[in-house]
């Protein structure tokens, strides 16, 4: 009888293969990342003993997830006595700088279980909270909150079609939806109004750039 895999307590994975770093383009957030990217893709893994384990989204700071950040505490009147959902939140970044930037409240969701301890000990790191949830949300009731933030989530046509589904929902309940991204595959250009743009330093070993235009857009409805 073949012997089930032993998984690793996710703190105690997430802490030892990453170190504290400040997001280059939002030098006011440190997070937990990793130092080898293609290294820690492959141990996540080798380690857990579980072929099917989503990649490490949590241990980067992506173009898309940087860009919404600057802008959010750039602009705090966005989030200001909000309540927020930083969709598939990755390592909280974004939620981190709404709550840095005044939101009542933000409620941090990933399918990822090992993202959602990212982000208890990224928030932890800066000194907020974040309401974290561990499921996929894209058919649920929708969520209670003011403001909708994704970012980097265009990459895939499958997880594109779905949350485009879940933003018309949103939009219908009048519930502003704002993403960040530097231009991914799937991105619905002719849903959005561009509110800004930056050149974002990211990991060349995951891009196909040390640096990413990354813009910043409100969802319009169709």
């Amino acid at each position: 009888m073949k012997a089930m895999p032993v998984v690793e307590d996710p703190c105690e994975f997430i802490l030892r293969e990453t170190r504290v770093k400040p997001v280059p383009h939002a030098e006011e957030i440190r997070l937990h990342v990793a130092d080898e990217a293609m290294a820690l893709w492959q141990k996540t893994e080798e380690e857990l003993g579980e072929l099917g384990l989503p990649p490490p989204f949590w241990a980067f700071a992506w173009a898309g997830g940087q860009g919404l950040a600057r802008y959010i505490l750039d602009t705090p009147e966005l989030v200001a006595g909000k309540t927020v959902l930083d969709f598939a939140c990755g390592s909280g970044l974004v939620g981190i700088a709404a709550m840095k930037a005044g939101a009542r409240a933000c409620h941090a969701v990933d399918i990822d279980p090992f993202a959602l301890e990212a982000a208890r000990l990224n928030a932890e790191l800066n000194g907020v909270e974040l309401l974290r949830q561990a499921a996929d949300i894209t058919s649920d009731r929708l969520p209670d909150v003011d403001i909708v933030l994704c970012g980097d989530v265009f990459y895939d046509k499958p997880m594109a079609d779905k949350i485009l589904a879940f933003i018309d929902r949103l939009l219908a309940a009048d519930i502003t939806v704002l993403v960040g991204d530097p231009g991914r595959s799937y991105l619905p250009r002719e849903r959005l109004v561009e509110l800004a743009d930056y050149s974002v330093k990211v990991v060349g070993a995951l891009e196909d750039n040390e640096i990413k235009r990354t813009h910043i857009y409100r969802v319009r409805e169709t």
